[in-house]
């Protein structure tokens, strides 16, 4: 049976998430180090983790089977999904792809290493409203997906 992963320390869509994974009657599994009250559904499980800055991430790699989803921001945990056979998409409803994640793992580098430099000082977009609707998008289309599959 498909479960959906969620990478939840600073996730913006855990409520849509499971209310799309409410829809198709899946399991929903937060992920954190702690933080995160409860879900009052015997449908969505929480798993709190140790604190460290990969423990959820490592938690998520460790037990994400085939055709799962994980949603994330964190490429390394995506690409580590995909290596599994799971799906992997962002909150913005970014899918991460075989295609696409080795260019995003190589872009993750040069911007890290260019923030440590002090060249870029600024962060991501604010989350907004049309991030909010892709996801929403997205995530149906994927568990559509990983269900046929």
């Amino acid at each position: 049976m498909v479960e959906i992963y969620v990478d939840a320390d600073a996730c913006p869509v855990k409520d849509e998430t499971v209310s799309v994974a409410a829809r198709h009657n899946l399991k929903t599994i937060m992920v954190c180090d702690g933080g995160i009250r409860p879900y009052p559904s015997d449908m969505v499980e929480l798993v709190i983790v140790a604190q460290g800055a990969d423990a959820a991430d490592d938690w998520i790699a460790d037990n994400i089977k085939t055709a799962d989803v994980c949603v994330t921001n964190d490429i390394p945990l995506a690409a580590r999904c995909l290596e599994k056979g799971a799906l992997a998409i962002k909150p913005n409803g970014e899918p991460f792809t075989e295609s696409s994640i080795g260019m995003a793992l190589a872009n993750r580098e040069l911007m890290q290493g260019l923030r440590e430099t002090g060249q870029i000082t600024g962060g991501p977009r604010p989350y907004g409203k049309s991030d909010r609707s892709a996801f929403l998008n997205t995530l149906e289309t994927t568990v559509q997906k990983a269900l046929r599959n």
